[in-house]
């Protein structure tokens, strides 16, 4: 596990470790939403527990949904993940179609295959520790992750408002990223049922090649490099609802996907839901989100990182992920000791 040290100097908060960059442009404390997939629970139960572990008032809007209104910290959403069946419920609810027994049959369906999602509002910096006893308290209740079964492929998100909206900032943060991709899958210890999703695709090494190979890219070039290498929501960073807060048009236009939603913050994707684990936090999943942070701020380094990526490519077999995922693992290492 990463430790930071000399050359990745941290300040901690209330637990959480903080990013080098804390305020957005408006000089307000940055946020983060965190989205949690499970099983185990049914809607009732999911709601019960967050309410136990949060406070507030919990409301069904559904058979498909609930939200938990918490007084300073905003609407969390517990749904099942299946949107027919969202749909479906929430016509039923406004009356646009008579109850029926078949929603219930298809909501008990739900519950075998298809997890329970709960969806956190945004949470500023400062405030990140008040959601630390809603795992606990879901842990408690029954509610199971990734290692459940081989088609248990549940994810902890990480939405992270971006510091800055504007081409400089982007273009580090993906830089940054797509160096450290392949070890951020070792890193998280990623389930085998995971990498076999489609949900999680890293970004093509002919997108990295293009990224790396880039000097000072405009909004509207890394617009296009993106949607033309990576028009789909399954990356492990998914960068859609971000390029679909400057641009929804164009994004539209690129990605028929009506899921998309757009937003100021980086859709991380990456880290498994092993809630039935005591190990698992949200702390945990955080820290190492924030290795793409710490290095983001480091021009120089990713430049040297990222013309030593282009020197090892081979053709016709690319760049060995094996020794890429080492030698990234000894250059943190080597600034540990700097």
């Amino acid at each position: 596990m990463f430790r930071p040290g000399k050359d990745f100097e941290l300040k901690v908060c209330n637990g959480f470790n903080m990013p080098p960059l804390l305020y957005n442009e408006a000089g307000r404390w940055r946020s983060v939403g965190f989205e949690l997939e499970f099983s185990g629970l049914t809607i009732e139960q999911a709601g019960k527990a967050l309410e136990k572990a949060l406070g507030g008032e919990l409301q069904q809007e559904s058979v498909a949904k609930s939200v938990l209104h918490v007084e300073e910290l905003g609407t969390f959403n517990i749904e099942i993940d299946w949107n027919y069946l969202k749909v479906k419920a929430a016509e039923e609810a406004e009356g646009q179609q008579e109850p029926s027994q078949w929603l219930d049959l298809l909501k008990q369906s739900a519950a075998i295959l298809v997890p329970v999602e709960i969806v956190c509002p945004p949470i500023p910096l400062d405030r990140l520790e008040s959601l630390s006893p809603m795992i606990a308290s879901l842990r408690e209740s029954g509610a199971v992750g990734t290692d459940d079964s081989m088609i248990a492929a549940y994810g902890l998100h990480i939405n992270a408002e971006i510091p800055r909206l504007d081409a400089t900032t982007l273009f580090a943060f993906l830089r940054a990223f797509s160096l450290l991709q392949w070890w951020l899958v070792d890193e998280h210890k990623v389930a085998f049922s995971r990498k076999l999703s489609p949900y999680i695709d890293l970004y093509p090494e002919s997108y990295l090649n293009t990224l790396f190979s880039c000097s000072g890219p405009s909004m509207d070039q890394l617009m296009s490099d993106y949607l033309a290498h990576n028009a789909s929501r399954n990356r492990a960073l998914d960068m859609l609802p971000l390029f679909s807060e400057i641009d929804d048009g164009r994004v539209s236009q690129a990605v028929d996907d009506d899921k998309i939603q757009g937003r100021p913050a980086f859709h991380y994707r990456l880290p498994d839901c092993r809630i039935e684990q005591p190990e698992l936090s949200l702390q945990n999943a955080w820290n190492c989100w924030l290795i793409v942070e710490q290095l983001a701020e480091k021009s120089a380094a990713m430049e040297m990182l990222g013309e030593k990526f282009l020197s090892m490519e081979r053709p016709l077999l690319g760049v060995s992920r094996r020794d890429w995922t080492e030698l990234i693992d000894q250059w943190i290492s080597d600034q540990l000791l700097a």
